[in-house]
């Protein structure tokens, strides 16, 4: 699902980059087609990003990410100028409505809109609009099942805005969530006998916030959002230690902090998001009617901390794995493959943004 933002001059794959614009940094991803469904990873670099310059998925501070956003991209040496850009799922309301089949492009158009307003506690002329038909209506073949998406202009615009100022040109308008789950479906597939039946957990921790979806057969069965992520880390770093919010995180990355931050801090850290994963489970459990999942992917900067893979598993009894968005591709002779082993499970996003290309 995704707003999208013009017409790509009618070229049909053309050059198109993913850039995903979190709390923590800015990650850009340039895939391309190699022969039949096999992509090749082309490009990948991050850039952070100064505390404060988006909070909660707004963009708080437009220069700072642009310049961050100008930084990865020549970081990167794409020569790619199209963008695919991302939207948190707390900003955008989705639904899905059943509407009659066989209407023009226009009349659908005027019939989302109608339908649109009942659910969006917004005027219609502040926010951006878009739907895509998923298929036949279940319990009537006669009619179609629409996905529609809306999210307020401004929210947009900021990074629409934030692409332009850095020199290049938003073309797709994605939603996060959607973006990670075109990532997965990937590795899903690569699961005995393509993941059919299988229940999986996807969390993907971020600085904040993680974000729980747990998909059957391509679909996403359950999603929330819960307010943790690895500042709660940098945080206890930085008052143990008398650090500065950006020597933390620095020093957290590289591990260069004093003997006894492991048992100390990273430790009881580990154990906390091994609770949250397992409450996040129990409720997933207790809001639907299912009471197995089969898989746990780890993804997000904290998904690469030494321990936390085994220490989830532990805790909630179920097979858990760090998730490499670019397993199974192949990979360019210029991409760093020691830096991608370490840093891939945080490109998710980016990674399924990235593939929006091959959508059109």
């Amino acid at each position: 699902m995704a707003f999208d933002l013009g017409s790509l001059l009618g070229n049909k794959n053309p050059l198109l980059v993913g850039l995903d614009i979190s709390t923590s940094g800015v990650k850009l991803v340039e895939l391309t087609q190699v022969g039949k469904n096999e992509l090749c990873l082309e490009r990948f670099a991050s850039e952070s990003l100064p505390r404060g310059a988006v909070v909660d998925g707004n963009i708080e501070n437009i220069e700072q990410v642009s310049e961050a956003v100008r930084r990865v991209w020549k970081k990167s040496g794409t020569r790619a100028k199209f963008v695919a850009l991302g939207m948190p799922p707390a900003s955008v309301i989705t639904k899905k409505i059943i509407l009659p089949g066989g209407l023009s492009e226009d009349e659908l158009e005027i019939q989302v809109e109608t339908e649109a307003s009942q659910y969006i506690p917004f005027a219609l002329d502040e926010v951006s609009l878009d739907f895509d038909i998923v298929g036949p209506a279940q319990n009537s073949p006669e009619d179609v099942e629409v996905l529609l998406a809306a999210t307020r202009k401004e929210k947009v615009e900021d990074r629409v805005a934030v692409a332009e100022a850095a020199g290049l040109t938003p073309t797709v308008m994605d939603i996060e969530s959607y973006a990670a789950r075109a990532a997965i479906d990937r590795i899903i597939a690569q699961m005995p006998e393509g993941g059919k039946g299988q229940i999986v957990g996807l969390f993907q921790i971020g600085a904040q916030v993680t974000h729980v979806s747990v998909l059957l057969d391509g679909q996403a069965i359950y999603e929330r959002e819960q307010p943790f992520g690895g500042n709660q880390l940098t945080q206890d770093i930085v008052r143990a230690y008398g650090l500065s919010h950006e020597e933390a995180e620095s020093k957290k990355r590289s591990g260069d902090l004093p003997e006894g931050y492991e048992r100390e801090l990273l430790e009881p850290f580990l154990e906390n998001v091994a609770l949250e994963v397992a409450r996040a489970i129990q409720f997933f459990f207790t809001s639907t009617p299912y009471t197995r999942i089969d898989q746990i992917f780890l993804a997000g900067g904290c998904a690469i901390i030494a321990g936390l893979v085994d220490v989830v598993a532990d805790r909630t009894k179920i097979s858990a794995a760090v998730v490499s968005p670019f397993k199974g591709m192949q990979l360019a002779p210029n991409v760093r493959e020691k830096q991608l082993r370490v840093e891939a499970p945080a490109f998710l996003v980016a990674c399924g943004l990235a593939m929006r290309r091959f959508d059109r």
